[in-house]
């Protein structure tokens, strides 16, 4: 194997250990039917890819980026202070749907998608997108105008697999969460959450 050749003055960049995105997760019992299905889905593709754990189960509402040996203080601190300027009512999502985010012939996540039972999951994701435009966040808010797909990854590295109909899983939403994801570790710590309706 040749060896890696280096140009004078430059190091490879540092490697990301530390996540920060906004999220909502199911109730104990939600996720525990997402769970079961994820582990259903997963012995029918004959996959040796493991099924999420049914406390890692969550939708992402935005990404804030991913950082090498910490968080920055700065992006934490601009994050909640959008967060604590979100006013919506509780909402309820629905997912019916099994969908792959594979790219043939790699294989990709699996993951429940919704239709008109992710509307409240946008109006939060643009809300936040708003709100941390406003906080300061810099280029890392995402706009509103920005592609945002709803969904829960039952797995990763799951072979292609054609959209599919499932038996509809929702909860009801009443907080989201700023989640520290700890890369490489498969470890979410939640650093706050937000009531949703609280005054």
């Amino acid at each position: 194997m040749p060896e890696q050749l280096w140009l004078p003055g430059l190091e490879a960049p540092p490697v990301p250990t530390d996540g920060l995105f906004f999220a909502v997760f199911p109730d104990t019992n939600t996720a525990s039917s997402i769970s079961k299905l994820a582990q259903q889905i997963c012995g029918e593709t004959r996959s040796r890819s493991k099924p999420l754990g049914a406390n890692r189960l969550h939708v992402t509402l935005l990404h804030l980026g991913n950082f090498a040996g910490g968080l920055p203080p700065a992006r934490v601190e601009a994050a909640m202070t959008a967060a604590a300027s979100i006013r919506m009512e509780p909402f309820s999502v629905e997912f019916d749907s099994a969908v792959s985010f594979a790219l043939k012939p790699r294989p990709g996540p699996l993951v429940l998608g919704g239709g008109e039972g992710v509307v409240g999951l946008h109006a939060l994701h643009d809300a936040l997108g708003l709100a941390l435009q406003t906080a300061g966040f810099g280029d890392r808010a995402v706009s509103p105008n920005a592609s945002y797909t709803p969904h829960v990854t039952l797995a990763y590295g799951m072979p292609w697999v054609a959209p599919r109909p499932v038996e509809a899983v929702s909860w009801n939403v009443r907080e989201f969460v700023l989640v520290h994801s700890l890369l490489g570790r498969t470890r979410h710590v939640a650093l706050a959450r937000w009531p949703l309706g609280a005054e």
